[in-house]
């Protein structure tokens, strides 16, 4: 569901154990400053503060999204045009998938199916209930879980579209989380230098293997932005 399926597709293990080297030397050098200079006092501080920020990269990925991809599309000339609107449909289903799948805890709890007041032994039909939605949130649990990892690894499966889409997209959506820290304030109470530091690292990183990758796609498999854009 959230992994690239398209057959075609150029496929670099090299450039992903660089994103996957980046991602946990950025994990742990923001998991010693959360701890070092006291922002989150023990492991499930950290993970909260990590899961916040999913939760802002998802929230930002969402609206973003489909914006990118209709632009690039739109850039596109005939006959790749339609070719990439076809691909896209892959992409837009994972969307969708990852949003109804956290959604569906907090629809079951808003509509009063579930609350802290609900008493399950009430009735043969809540016991029913209970171990229905207790089956369902097992798998519901590691599947957005997975869904969350594999969205944020493969931004949406938008190689499906086309193996330059994934870093231009990654690039927009670090600086845009990047902006969205600097004005909420994040980190507060760490040096100034230190701050801007960690807000800078990921965009600056994030894009430097955008720009890498994409060298590698033009000069290691002829794929290039001006080519499929037929520009």
């Amino acid at each position: 569901m959230f992994t690239p399926s398209r057959p075609d597709r150029v496929d670099d293990p090299v450039v992903k154990k660089v994103q996957v080297f980046r991602t946990v030397v950025g994990l742990v050098a923001v998991t010693w400053m959360l701890l070092s200079y006291g922002i989150a006092s023990d492991a499930d501080a950290v993970m909260n503060d990590r899961f916040g920020q999913i939760r802002t990269t998802l929230i930002v990925l969402a609206v973003t999204f489909p914006v990118a991809v209709a632009v690039f599309i739109a850039a596109a000339r005939p006959p790749n045009r339609r070719l990439f609107l076809r691909r896209a449909v892959k992409p837009a289903g994972a969307l969708l998938a990852l949003v109804v799948t956290l959604a569906v805890p907090r629809l079951i709890t808003g509509l009063g199916y579930v609350t802290e007041d609900t008493d399950w032994t009430a009735s043969a039909g809540r016991v029913v209930l209970l171990f229905a939605l207790g089956a369902f949130c097992l798998w519901l649990a590691p599947f957005g879980f997975y869904g969350i990892a594999q969205s944020l690894v493969h931004v949406f499966r938008t190689a499906d579209v086309h193996e330059t889409v994934p870093p231009l997209l990654a690039t927009l959506l670090v600086w845009e989380v990047a902006l969205f820290d600097a004005f909420r304030g994040a980190y507060d109470g760490v040096p100034f230098a230190v701050r801007m530091a960690f807000i800078l690292g990921a965009p600056l990183t994030v894009t430097a293997v955008a720009l890498w990758e994409l060298r590698r796609l033009r000069t290691r498999h002829g794929i290039t932005l001006r080519a499929a854009l037929l520009r």
